[in-house]
């Protein structure tokens, strides 16, 4: 039933007013001028938690030891109602001692009988607080979502600005891209986990499925938060990729070894050294430029406060990675 129908009836003076105000699932209460509570429904009794004497016939402002007397309501009832025809959804927030934070909407129209000169005012309060709870989830979740796709479509432009074009082919260029890409929303898909992120696991997770059992870690247990998992894991593939291409993983003897060491030094703050070997791939020279790959270990190292070495050994690169925890 709506307020315009209620209030019909109890104009009316309708003889089944009271007994459908009471079956209402809102709390709704009827006070004069004075706002002294001249009824009240069985829903408000129970949703605020008081006993009817302790209602009927005291100010509403004074019920549940002043739980009402909220400032914003006293400016609604005694200014407003008395100006206006009708208010719908006026919005109250407050901490009521028995029942918590609580969010509601109040309704509230004047009753004028027609046998006599009195005025009293019809006042409902709907309960919106978890649909108002439901509505910040949703607001946040919109946001966290479009933050993450302006994220994702910088790291997705990235990508593509850093490949090496240069003697490429078209098909080339497309599969790099993709193997990248992969990578990337691979690791993004592991940071909105709601679960902490090992860092072995994080390891095997950015190596290709069919090379992960030679690729062997040890190390000290590790949690990676998630706002370094994207990075991390992107570093690691790209190890992982230069090995299976020129290093270690490009010939079927050769293994990687992953190890890392939580290091609490007395003169800076706890971190950790990873150290990744290539054994058993063909001899290795350093590059004649920077490509893609070391400007990625380098950039993403500093990016996280931390710093990369790359030692290209004739039997295998060492790359040796330090980060603050």
């Amino acid at each position: 039933m709506m307020l315009e129908d209620l209030y019909r009836l109890l104009r009316a003076g309708h003889v089944q007013a009271q007994g459908i105000v009471d079956t209402m699932t809102q709390p709704i209460v009827v006070v004069d001028q004075a706002m002294i509570v001249s009824a009240a429904n069985n829903s408000f009794i129970k949703t605020f938690r008081v006993d009817r004497d302790e209602v009927v016939g005291h100010s509403l402002f004074d019920v549940g030891n002043g739980q009402w007397d909220i400032g914003d309501l006293r400016r609604l009832m005694s200014d407003v109602i008395p100006k206006a025809a009708a208010i719908i959804g006026f919005e109250v927030q407050h901490d009521f001692p028995e029942i918590g934070q609580k969010t509601f909407l109040v309704d509230a129209r004047k009753l004028v009988h027609p046998d006599d000169n009195s005025t009293s005012i019809l006042v409902l309060f709907d309960d919106v607080t978890e649909r108002k709870r439901a509505d910040a989830e949703k607001d946040f979740l919109i946001s966290e979502t479009r933050h993450r796709m302006k994220n994702l479509f910088a790291v997705v432009r990235s990508l593509a600005m850093r490949i090496e074009v240069e003697g490429q082919t078209a098909s080339d260029y497309r599969d790099i891209f993709l193997e990248q890409l992969e990578a990337t929303l691979r690791a993004q898909q592991i940071a909105s986990s709601s679960e902490p992120t090992d860092l072995a696991f994080l390891l095997h997770e950015s190596v290709s499925e069919t090379e992960v059992d030679r690729v062997k870690v040890d190390g000290d247990a590790v949690t990676i938060d998630s706002s370094r998992v994207v990075t991390l894991s992107m570093m690691f593939h790209e190890l992982a990729t230069n090995s299976l291409k020129y290093g270690a993983l490009s010939v079927q003897e050769g293994h990687v070894a992953v190890h890392w060491r939580v290091e609490n030094g007395s003169q800076e703050p706890a971190h950790i050294v990873l150290t990744w070997t290539d054994h058993g791939g063909p001899p290795v020279q350093p590059p004649s430029k920077t490509g893609y790959g070391t400007q990625l270990l380098e950039g993403a190292s500093r990016h996280m406060g931390g710093a990369v070495e790359l030692d290209y050994r004739p039997d295998g690169l060492v790359v040796t990675l330090r980060l603050p925890l």
